[in-house]
């Protein structure tokens, strides 16, 4: 027995009984682990603060700070004095705004600008309409308002810019290609393929372009186009096509003749026009227009002294019949 009146061993009783009692010894029950997901743990704040402080002071403060701080307080110093003194604004037309010249003396200055994809617009031109000079620094350039401003321009279809430091900026231009010019109410325009307008005609570059006249003839471009590839030889000779009542084309010779054509089947009357001036030279003579809106005939206007000189051929005709009848 221990201390407490208790077997230390269980009893049992004798075989002959047949029957066994058994005390059962307590025993604690097991914990349970509970496992958790995988959770990565950060140090505590205090160790986190007793490291940080272990370290030295020049490790702890940023890189550069200081020359930050220095640059930013002489910009601040330099804009105040001259705002002050009422001399900012000669200030920035001669060196830039005031950041955009601390930048530059720190090095960041706008120094080259590379341009792709321009084949109508001059390299002057781009950087003007982006608003880009010597006084631009690079940091303080903001390069989704430079590519507004360059697809304001009426040339420019889309525009990229990215910067690459530190003093170089990437321009890439997709510009609209200019397809013919049009006349309305007086005034020139430069238009693409499908008719939209890109800017008024001011510059000589698109003098030679092929013009169409009217209302909406800008819309049907391509059909005049379509009517000088079918005038062969002439192609060289004709200077405008006018739209008449947006349903039929008239051309203009460089010898100020007009050539009427049907509103169907245009193409096959320039190809008469074609034969009539490789057999009987129609370009050439006193005519004012050449009608040849009817499949079957030609009808020619002539100018006043060719159309007197006729009257005067055919009355000197009757003169002559009558004196031969008498």
């Amino acid at each position: 027995m221990d201390g407490g009146g208790r077997y230390l061993q269980p009893m049992t009783a004798s075989r002959a009984g047949g029957t066994v009692a058994r005390v059962n010894t307590y025993e604690p029950a097991k914990r349970q682990s509970t496992r958790l997901p995988f959770v990565k743990i950060f140090s505590s704040s205090r160790s986190v603060r007793r490291r940080s402080d272990s370290l030295p002071l020049a490790r702890r403060i940023p890189r550069h700070l200081g020359s930050g701080l220095t640059l930013g307080f002489l910009a601040a110093v330099v804009t105040v004095g001259l705002w002050q003194g009422g001399h900012l604004d000669d200030f920035i037309r001669s060196h830039g705004e005031p950041h955009h010249a601390a930048a530059r003396l720190a090095g960041l200055g706008l120094e080259q600008v590379t341009i792709s994809g321009i084949a109508q617009m001059r390299e002057n031109e781009v950087l003007a309409a982006a608003g880009l000079d010597w006084r631009v620094s690079l940091p303080f350039l903001d390069v989704n308002e430079v590519r507004e401003r360059l697809e304001r321009v009426p040339l420019v279809s889309s525009a990229s810019v990215r910067k690459l430091y530190p003093n170089e900026l990437v321009i890439g231009l997709t510009e609209r290609a200019p397809h013919a010019l049009w006349q309305l109410n007086g005034e020139l325009f430069i238009i693409a393929s499908d008719g939209t307008v890109i800017d008024l005609m001011q510059d000589g570059r698109f003098i030679g372009l092929p013009l169409v006249v009217g209302d909406r003839a800008n819309l049907r471009n391509n059909d005049y186009l379509n009517l000088l590839e079918a005038a062969g030889p002439l192609k060289s000779r004709i200077r405008a096509g006018t739209l008449v009542s947006g349903r039929r084309w008239n051309l203009k010779m460089d010898n100020g003749m007009d050539v009427r054509l049907p509103e169907r089947g245009a193409a096959d009357a320039v190809s008469r026009l074609v034969k009539l001036e490789r057999e009987q030279k129609i370009l050439e003579k006193d005519v004012l227009a050449v009608d040849l809106r009817m499949p079957d005939r030609v009808v020619v206007r002539l100018t006043e002294e060719a159309a007197s000189a006729r009257a005067d051929a055919l009355k000197q005709k009757k003169m002559r019949g009558k004196g031969v009848d008498t």
